[in-house]
């Protein structure tokens, strides 16, 4: 899920956020007795840090979209085996093809 606000003020926090709104404030979010609460440019800072990680793994997301279920995966490397062919190699790169480690989006 795309990063949150509260989930900024967790980690800035060590967890020690206890509850509150995903979107903030921070005057929303109740964090554990004696906790300093962090300033909202280090929250924005984090936020920013947290989206950019998030978007850099949309490809992972994609894929597993993409690659059929374990139990299809499974049987075609069966058949691959007893058959001699590459289908789930075939099948799976085509996955990786479409959706490449750079993030350039997806190949048609």
């Amino acid at each position: 899920m795309k990063p949150t606000y509260f989930e900024a003020v967790q980690v800035l926090t060590d967890n020690k956020a206890l509850h509150g709104k995903a979107d903030g404030p921070l005057s929303k979010i109740t964090l554990e007795k004696d906790v300093v609460s962090p300033t909202e440019e280090a929250i924005q800072k984090k936020l920013v840090e947290l989206q950019a990680e998030y978007d850099a793994q949309e490809y992972a997301r994609n894929r597993a979209l993409a690659y059929d279920s374990v139990g299809d995966q499974l049987d075609q490397l069966m058949k691959d085996m007893r058959d001699g062919t590459t289908t789930h190699q075939t099948a799976c790169e085509a996955v990786k093809t479409k959706w490449p480690k750079d993030n350039s989006g997806p190949v048609e």
